[in-house]
């Protein structure tokens, strides 16, 4: 028997359904004592590292991305002087034209999601990470 070139096979396999491919997939596994899934790394235990990761976000950053509709940009200048305070009309104004940009940042879960609320009630779009 001839062995088939990478190109053949391919070839082959391309004529497939993928309730073929699947079948094909679990044959091959059984074959070569082999399996298609990807490993999946355990989770640490204990005080390492990986608990810090695992631990629940507690401070948030506000980011500005844009407008959701160009007509509302004056409501979302206002908006923003709302959110900082202290912040004048032509910083704003160039913060809103600037984004992406960071409104707030180290702010609460309760507070970053109440941010959200009003500048995208003023039509802002808003993402918090």
């Amino acid at each position: 028997m001839a062995a088939l070139s990478n190109e053949q096979i391919i070839e082959a396999i391309r004529g497939k359904t993928i309730l073929e491919l699947s079948e094909l997939i679990k044959a091959v596994e059984e074959e070569f004592g082999v399996t298609a899934a990807v490993p999946v790394a355990p989770v640490a235990e204990g005080g390492g590292a990986g608990s810090v990761a695992a631990e629940e976000q507690t401070e948030f950053t506000v980011v500005l991305k844009g407008l959701a509709e160009p007509g509302k940009k004056i409501a979302v200048i206002k908006e923003v002087r709302n959110v900082i305070s202290g912040l004048g009309l032509k910083e704003a104004k160039d913060l809103v034209e600037g984004a992406p940009k960071t409104l707030k940042e180290n702010v609460s879960k309760e507070e970053a999601a109440k941010i959200k609320e009003s500048m995208t009630a003023a039509g802002a779009l808003i993402e918090i990470s």
